[in-house]
C-alpha cells in the first residue's frame, strides 16, 4: 500500500523533461483564419524559447485544431483533444466559443475525477467569464473588456474635444459588452459626451463597412468606439479611410494582422489601442518580437501567450506537478514578473492583474522604431496604466472542487 502511495505520488510529479500538451482550439479558416495562423506560430514559437528555459524543466507542445470561430466545432475539438489524452487546453478568439469551452470542460471534470482539464484563455474577454459564469478551471490571462474600457475612458475624460460618440461592435458577447460599459462609464465620467449612435453587425461575415461608415458620418461622431477585431477591424477602417472620415477610433485590437496596413498612413493620429502590451515594449520581448519578424516575416502581439508559459512553468515548478487539478490550485494568487510588469492572477475569479497601456498609431521613429506589417508606422504609448487603475470589481462565487 505505502509503495502504491509513493508511485502515484511520483506519476504526479513534474519529470524534467516532460511533454505537456496544450490544445490550441481557434480559427484557422475562415476571414478569421489569418488570426489564429499567427497566434499558432507564436505558440509554438515561444513554446521553443520555454521550453529551453522553465521553472518546471517540462516541454511545451502546441496541438493546434480549427474551430472555424463555431462553438459547435470547437466542442468537436475539445473531445478530439481529451480523446488524444490533452489536459490543458487555451483559446480567445470569441467569447461565446470561451463560454461553452467552459461548460463543457466544467462537466467533464465533474464526471472524470483524476482526468481534469484546465482552460488557459490567452483572448475572450468577455466579463462574465470571471463574473457570473467564473470557473475553477478557467483562467484568463488577457484584460478583460471592462478593465480596458476602464483605462479608456479615464483617457477620454480628459479629451475635451470628443463630444459625439458612435458604438459600432460585432454582434455577439464581447460586442454587447463593449457598448454596455462604453455607455455605463461615459455616463459616469462625461456625462457630456451624447452616444449619438449604435449598431452591432454580424461577427467574421461583412466584407464592405461603407453603409455602416455612412451611419457614422450622418452621425455626425467625433469618434468611434469598437471592440472590432481581425477583418472586422480592417475592413472598418478602410472604410472609414476611403469615405474620408476624420474622427477618432478607441480600439482594442488595432494592432491585429490586417488593421495596421488598414490604418496605412490616413489613420495617424486617430486610431487608439488599449492593450497589456504594445509593438515598442522595448526588453526580451522586443529583442522576441524582431526574432519573430526576422523569422516568419510577421507581427507578433499575442503578449498572453508569453503570461501563459510564464504562469504555468512557474505553478507547475510550485506543485511539483503537471496534475491540472494541482497546478490550478498553484496558480490561484501567483504573481509572476512578466513582459509588461508584475502581473498576479487574481485568486477569487482567476482574473489576470496587469499593467495596460493606451497607444495611438504614428509614424515610426527612432524612439519607437517597430513598424507592423511595414506600413512606417507603429503603436506609440501614450499612457499607462497600473493594474489597480484598471482593476474592476467581480461577482465571481467561486465553486473549489
Amino acid at each position: 500500500m505505502a509503495t502504491a502511495l509513493l508511485l502515484s505520488a511520483g506519476a504526479a510529479m513534474a519529470q524534467k523533461g516532460e511533454t505537456v500538451k496544450i490544445a490550441w482550439i481557434d480559427p484557422l479558416s475562415g476571414l478569421m483564419g489569418p488570426v489564429g495562423q499567427n497566434q499558432v506560430k507564436s505558440f509554438q514559437f515561444f513554446a521553443e524559447k520555454f521550453n529551453k528555459s522553465n521553472p518546471a524543466g517540462v516541454k511545451f507542445e502546441i496541438v493546434p485544431i480549427d474551430n472555424k470561430l463555431s462553438p459547435a466545432e470547437s466542442l468537436n475539438a475539445l473531445k478530439s483533444a481529451i480523446d488524444q489524452g490533452v489536459r490543458y487546453v487555451t483559446q480567445g478568439n470569441g467569447s461565446g466559443v470561451a463560454l461553452a469551452l467552459v461548460d463543457a470542460i466544467n462537466k467533464h471534470n465533474e464526471r472524470n475525477p483524476g482526468k481534469e482539464i484546465l482552460f488557459l484563455n490567452h483572448s475572450a474577454v468577455d466579463p462574465d467569464l470571471t463574473n457570473s459564469k467564473c470557473s475553477y478551471w478557467h483562467f484568463r490571462m488577457d484584460a478583460d473588456t471592462s478593465m480596458k474600457m476602464e483605462a479608456i475612458t479615464t483617457f477620454m475624460k480628459d479629451q475635451t474635444d470628443i463630444k459625439k460618440v458612435f458604438l459600432l461592435n460585432q454582434n455577439y458577447a464581447h460586442g454587447h459588452q463593449v457598448a454596455k460599459y462604453a455607455k455605463e462609464l461615459l455616463a459616469r465620467k462625461r456625462p457630456d459626451i451624447q452616444i449619438v449612435g449604435e449598431d452591432l453587425h454580424p461577427i467574421a461575415q461583412v466584407r464592405d463597412f461603407a453603409p455602416y461608415v455612412a451611419k457614422i458620418k450622418a452621425s455626425g461622431a467625433d469618434t468611434v468606439i469598437t471592440g472590432n477585431w481581425g477583418s472586422d477591424l480592417s475592413l472598418l477602417i478602410k472604410a472609414a479611410n476611403e469615405a474620408g472620415y476624420t474622427g477618432k477610433f478607441f480600439t482594442y485590437y488595432a494592432g491585429v494582422t490586417g488593421t495596421p496596413t488598414a490604418m496605412g498612413a490616413s489613420g495617424a493620429d486617430r486610431v487608439y489601442q488599449i492593450a497589456y502590451n504594445h509593438y515598442n515594449m522595448g526588453g526580451q520581448v522586443g529583442e522576441w518580437t524582431n526574432e519573430y519578424k526576422k523569422k516568419f516575416n510577421d507581427d507578433f502581439y499575442t503578449g498572453s501567450i508569453i503570461h501563459i508559459y510564464t504562469l504555468l512553468g512557474q505553478a507547475m515548478a510550485n506543485a511539483k506537478s503537471t496534475d491540472p487539478l494541482k497546478v490550478a490550485a498553484a496558480l490561484e494568487g501567483l504573481s509572476v514578473k512578466s513582459f509588461n510588469g508584475e502581473v498576479q492572477m487574481r485568486k477569487t475569479d482567476h482574473q489576470l492583474q496587469q499593467t495596460l497601456y493606451l497607444s495611438v498609431w504614428k509614424k515610426a521613429d527612432a524612439k519607437y522604431p517597430y513598424s507592423p506589417e511595414n506600413t512606417g508606422y507603429t503603436l506609440v504609448p501614450v499612457k499607462t496604466y497600473e493594474p489597480y487603475v484598471s482593476s474592476t470589481p467581480t461577482s465571481c462565487q467561486m465553486k473549489r472542487p
